[in-house]
């Protein structure tokens, strides 16, 4: 298989609508190699591979995205292949042993507006806290990081993302960290962004405190997120998942809709056990 080049990331760049269509996000995260095959993406390492189902510039048609994994499986031989994409191809779905089911949200710049009472608890913040934009993980984000796992108990993908934060962020100059801090300089909420992809910024991950906490911080720092996005000219945020109800009320009373279905399989090949969240923990 072809190495992957800067033309195909460029190539990637120009047509992503999903995040992980963002080499750059994925390969600091997963600690893995890039491929691409025809117009889609993955990424390999060791024993798995990694297949991203949303074709860059076709249609997605499930027979065809098979075939392409199966290329995909004989080409690296992995024990383990990790698929995401709108449906899960047929030959697939027989043999997975794990599935999860979920939709990507976005936010249409162009036709949101704030809602007047989403506005008034902005403000509110906003007569507290003071918004930096940033590319540093610091002590601080740890420490809300923290804080956050000790007090909820998040799904095993999203921790291990949230784990993966400090590389992530010092690999990857798309990376930005949003801080809110109040009077004393305390951080007291944070986003993180990814602004590589050419008509979207992607909302990765948010965190506030509850030791140190300011009423609707996370409000205000979704509003300088938007505005942020519409000043690099793009046309959508992607939001991401809807990972709990609680979650989605959040991005949904900014504006954000479900848009895209989410799917995920495992397919085991080998002989060794082990789990997805290893290659995102560090254990591998």
């Amino acid at each position: 298989m072809p190495p992957f080049t800067p033309a195909d990331e460029e190539y990637a760049l120009a047509r992503a609508y999903v995040p992980e269509h963002i080499p750059g996000l994925m390969t600091a995260i997963s600690h893995a190699t890039p491929f691409r095959l025809d117009d889609f993406l993955g990424w390999t390492r060791d024993d798995w591979v990694i297949f991203v189902g949303y074709p860059l510039e076709t249609r997605f048609d499930a027979t065809r995205c098979e075939q392409l994994v199966t290329r995909a499986v004989e080409a690296h031989h992995p024990n383990y292949l990790w698929f995401i994409g709108p449906a899960i191809p047929p030959a697939l779905a027989c043999t997975a042993r794990a599935r999860q089911s979920d939709h990507y949200l976005r936010l249409d710049l162009a036709q949101t507006t704030i809602k007047s009472s989403l506005q008034r608890e902005v403000n509110q913040a906003a007569r507290m806290l003071t918004v930096e934009a940033a590319r540093a993980w610091t002590k601080e984000h740890q420490a809300l990081t923290d804080e956050l796992m000790r007090r909820e108990k998040l799904p095993p993908l999203i921790a291990a993302l949230y784990r993966a934060m400090p590389e992530y962020i010092a690999q990857c100059a798309t990376a930005r960290v949003l801080n809110a801090r109040d009077a004393r300089g305390a951080l007291t909420a944070f986003f993180v962004v990814e602004v590589a992809a050419s008509s979207f910024d992607t909302y990765v991950l948010g965190c506030y405190s509850k030791q140190n906490y300011v009423a609707h911080a996370s409000d205000l720092l979704f509003a300088r997120m938007i505005e942020d996005s519409r000043a690099r000219g793009k046309a959508f945020l992607n939001l991401g998942l809807g990972v709990n109800p609680g979650i989605t009320r959040f991005k949904t009373k900014w504006g954000g809709v479900p848009y895209l279905r989410y799917e995920f399989c495992e397919c085991y090949y080998g002989t060794e056990t082990m789990a997805i969240v290893d290659w995102l923990s560090g254990k591998l």
